[in-house]
């Protein structure tokens, strides 16, 4: 069910700065916050310092067990939803039942990091308002704004009638296999729910913080091509042919001129060919070997695929498909497309609740969130859900480097993603999803 939010407001919000003023609760909100500021760096350093790379399952529900507390104290049941089956360790769903008939909302934030136990990028540094440490932007800081934000509006009593799923995955920077097992919990609370809030980074432009409406998909190709083999001096020849690599040459080629659109890429991850090559298990990697004087006879890659809608990713995957059967003379090719995290394609919904968002931002004094261009973003958890639901993404705190060493939170930005979250949530549970 998508909550029916006139899609007209965003552009009455963009056009007036006029907003009324804050509530006593939302006053209260505010305020709380900012009084629970050491209170959520504390507890952001506490599940920082665990690891919990995605393929670390202890350390992922020791994050979980962490949270748990955190989230009973406001009155949420919370289930741990193993995930053995696909892979990964589980996911955490935390549920607060408010008013019949009140805005359904689902959150979502997750565990995981890319820091598996050996990474040697560990610890937490604090330096005034900024701090150092795996995952901390990406996603424990996002975790942290979700409470933050729950605990004011508990503060506020603002939390009494709103209905919500925080659903915080286990897998999100790895998804586990199979994806319907590893996503079928989010996508029954998508279904279930009104409108979702992604909390990974805030995204800056132009040092300005913007909202996020629309996000592109996560797929990959794995492409081999194959040949008749034999010495050197016969490439090219009628019965002989051109050779395994030069087909895979041919191909990647046609791609890079032939697929270019607008919010579309298609990156060549890595590549191998001789005789043989061949993708290892883990299909992260490849290995060949070859002569100069041997026509090859194999030759792999793989990569990925990114598209705003789904439509564009189909689309792209026929010419794919279209350019790959064009063989050289003497080759053989074949690709295999594999669609894993959906597209938050933008909608006049998602437009609406950023609109709903900067009407907020002018109570609170602050500055107008233009929306972020797509292409620059990677894809989510709540793709999964954008079938089904109205959403806004981006709701975490901001930083840099994420993913790589060095990974950093400007602390400071919890707190106004946290007050902007909790006042959106606040408003969002007086309106009637029947509305």
């Amino acid at each position: 069910m998508r909550i029916l939010i006139p899609a007209l407001l965003c552009a009455a919000v963009f056009a007036s700065p006029a907003a009324a003023q804050l509530s006593a609760p939302e006053q209260a909100i505010v305020a709380s916050v900012e009084a629970d500021y050491e209170t959520d760096v504390a507890l952001l350093e506490r599940i920082t310092l665990i690891n919990s790379g995605s393929h670390n399952h202890a350390g992922v529900k020791a994050v979980a067990e962490a949270l748990v507390p955190e989230f009973e104290a406001l009155g949420f049941t919370t289930e741990w939803i193993d995930q053995s089956a696909a892979g990964r360790a589980g996911h955490l769903f935390a549920r607060h039942e408010g008013a019949p008939g009140s805005t359904k909302m689902l959150l979502i934030g997750h565990l995981d990091t890319v820091f598996e136990p050996d990474s040697p990028f560990t610890g937490f540094v604090r330096e005034g308002d900024t701090a150092v440490g795996p995952g901390i932007l990406d996603d424990k800081g996002g975790v942290v704004v979700i409470l933050s934000a729950l605990r004011a509006m508990k503060a506020a009593g603002t939390l009494d009638d709103a209905n919500i799923v925080v659903a915080l995955t286990g897998d999100e920077e790895d998804a586990g296999d199979p994806l319907e097992v590893a996503r079928r919990d989010l996508i029954e609370a998508g279904q279930w729910a009104d409108v979702a809030i992604g909390f990974e980074a805030l995204s800056i432009l132009d040092g300005k913080d913007t909202g996020v409406v629309a996000r592109r998909s996560s797929g990959s190709w794995t492409l081999t091509t194959s040949a008749r083999s034999g010495h050197s001096s016969g490439i090219f020849a009628e019965g002989v042919g051109y050779g395994a690599i030069y087909e895979m040459a041919r191909i990647l080629d046609a791609f890079r001129r032939e697929l270019p659109e607008e919010n579309l890429t298609y990156n060549v991850g890595f590549m191998a060919g001789g005789t043989p090559a061949e993708i290892g298990e883990d299909g992260l990697s490849a290995t060949t070997t070859g002569k100069t004087n041997i026509i090859p006879s194999t030759a792999v890659a793989r990569g990925d695929l990114r598209a705003l809608t789904q439509e564009q990713n189909e689309r792209t995957a026929a010419k794919m498909r279209a350019i790959v059967a064009e063989h050289l003379p003497g080759t053989e090719a074949e690709i295999a497309i594999e669609f894993r995290y959906p597209p938050m394609a933008p909608t006049a919904g998602n437009d609406a609740l950023l609109g709903r968002l900067n009407a907020i931002n002018a109570d609170l004094g602050l500055e107008v969130m233009a929306p972020y261009p797509p292409s620059r973003r990677g894809a989510a958890d709540i793709s999964f859900v954008a079938p089904y639901v109205d959403g806004l993404a981006g709701m975490g705190p901001s930083g840099s480097g994420s993913h790589a060493a060095g990974e950093s939170i400007d602390l400071r930005s919890m707190v106004r993603q946290a007050q902007r979250a909790a006042i959106l949530m606040s408003r969002l549970a007086k309106v009637s999803s029947s509305e």
